[in-house]
């Protein structure tokens, strides 16, 4: 059975090996693409949530603490 193996399936052709090089060129700089967008979106999200973060805690710094008052002995 094996010795009839390249009977039944024809070499591939250069033609079309050279449109899946294509095809997947193509597939990968698109995947990289969509990472590197991926990516910006996600260190755009966390400068501005540190950002408010940072905001929350001067504002928290400035507040009065009740608790010192009860931890006072």
């Amino acid at each position: 059975m094996s010795k009839n193996l390249p009977y039944i399936l024809p070499s591939p052709q250069p033609q079309i090996e050279e449109a899946f090089a294509g095809y997947q060129t193509t597939h990968q700089f698109y995947h990289e693409v969509q990472k590197r967008a991926e990516f910006q979106h996600h260190c755009e999200w966390y400068h501005t949530t540190a950002e408010r973060n940072r905001q929350d805690l001067q504002k928290m710094r400035g507040e009065l603490n009740i608790f010192q008052w009860f931890r006072r002995r």
